[in-house]
């Protein structure tokens, strides 16, 4: 990456707290199409974002991906608190800043989400109806669903955690902190046999990663049910699907993306974290930037 191609940092207002975001801009004149991107589970915008942003740079979108209040470079206390409401404020905020901006088409904004921001992009884009298309990679659409992909053993002990922690929280106790992902048969928010490695995967060289975060989460997971928005979406949506995904699976997200009117699924024999690498990233990506060369094409 040369030093006229590095993303600008940029920060944004979201609950009264700042948002630290990377603004990927392309070569030439503006107005360019615009993408909002941000991650899921526990991540953060440089697990791997920075890759899926330079594609669309290079191909002539620009893109802004951010971190959620409480991860990454953004503010917000107490850190690591996956707060679903929130982070649906921040998307809305991270669209209304990316309109704003000089070089951008306000008209032509894209929403590009995976694994639980693939849902939460579903949410933002039903109650947006300027949304132009949406991206939806591998999405969590259902919160029953991906609870039973957990053991019950497993819920049991997430469940005494959330409960100490949100208990705690009322009395201004420091969080109860559980991991994000880990090994089958450990107490972890994701324990599929791919997802310690996978998770631990997109940290980029160098780099290093808080697999954790406040307990209390695992209450909200199971009333969370994005995919219910999908046929109030005005905007077309590709949804691509990995049938071997063992933290959002298939048949749940399926279901939902039947209901999307302007709908484009797409299924792929990947898992859940196999599509941010390699071969599958790269299958993964190029459906991608046909879609948007053909719904959202430039000039």
């Amino acid at each position: 990456m040369t030093e006229d191609t590095a993303p600008r940092i940029l920060h944004f207002t979201s609950g009264g707290e700042s948002c630290t975001a990377s603004f990927h801009r392309p070569r030439g004149d503006g107005p360019f199409p615009i993408i909002v991107m941000a991650h899921g589970l526990g991540g953060t915008r440089d697990m791997r974002l920075p890759a899926y942003a330079e594609r669309f740079a290079a191909a002539g979108y620009a893109c802004l991906t951010f971190d959620y209040r409480h991860f990454g470079d953004s503010d917000g206390l107490p850190r690591q608190l996956i707060d679903i409401g929130q982070q649906l404020e921040d998307w809305k905020a991270a669209i209304a800043y990316a309109r704003s901006l000089d070089d951008t088409d306000a008209d032509r904004v894209i929403l590009w989400g995976t694994s639980f921001s693939g849902g939460h992009v579903l949410r933002v884009a039903a109650d947006d109806a300027g949304i132009a298309a949406v991206i939806s990679q591998g999405p969590f659409s259902d919160g029953l669903s991906s609870s039973l992909a957990i053991s019950p053993i497993t819920s049991v002990k997430l469940t005494a955690l959330a409960l100490q922690d949100r208990l705690g929280a009322l009395f201004g106790a420091k969080p109860r902190m559980v991991k994000i992902a880990g090994r089958p048969g450990e107490t972890a928010l994701m324990t599929a046999p791919d997802a310690f490695d996978g998770y631990h995967g997109l940290v980029p060289e160098g780099g290093t990663v808080n697999n954790f975060a406040a307990a209390r989460f695992a209450l909200d997971i199971i009333r969370y049910y994005p995919g219910r928005a999908t046929k109030r979406i005005q905007a077309p949506v590709l949804f691509q699907v990995c049938n071997q995904d063992s933290v959002a699976p298939a048949r749940a997200t399926l279901k939902h993306a039947q209901h999307t009117p302007r709908k484009e699924i797409r299924r792929y024999d990947y898992g859940h974290f196999d599509i941010y690498l390699g071969s599958a990233f790269e299958h993964i990506i190029e459906d991608q930037l046909e879609f948007l060369r053909r719904v959202i094409p430039l000039g």
